[in-house]
């Protein structure tokens, strides 16, 4: 009988014991990820609505896209630490040279601006 009550708190234990274990891993991943935004311009300086800017990982070379907003406004969140990305922006036959968010570069909130020029 004590070792039915023993097996039962130990499960019972264990059962609250787990559900806690995927939540202490979604914060450490959130700690280690970080956000790149920025905003894309013509060559007369002013904001490109609907440019196209491409975020490349350079380790799996996984291309993200955002359209950028009235403003000239983009941004990419959830991005690794240790891995290297590419920017570029596209627009109408314009496009801008290509910037890299290094691993090295320890923002959590980096700003990259891109400048189109004409091809």
């Amino acid at each position: 009988m004590k070792r039915t009550r023993l097996w039962l708190a130990a499960l019972v234990g264990l059962s609250l014991l787990i559900p806690s274990l995927p939540a202490q891993k979604k914060r450490d991943d959130s700690s280690t990820a970080r956000t790149v935004q920025g905003s894309v311009t013509a060559e007369d300086g002013s904001a490109v609505n609907g440019a196209v800017v491409q975020l490349k990982n350079t380790k799996t070379l996984q291309i993200r896209s955002f359209i950028t907003k009235e403003n000239g406004t983009y941004y990419f969140n959830g991005l690794s630490t240790d891995i290297d990305y590419e920017l570029k922006a596209d627009y109408q036959g314009a496009s801008s040279g290509t910037k890299t968010l290094s691993s090295f570069d320890d923002r959590k909130q980096a700003i990259i601006n891109l400048q189109l020029k004409k091809k």
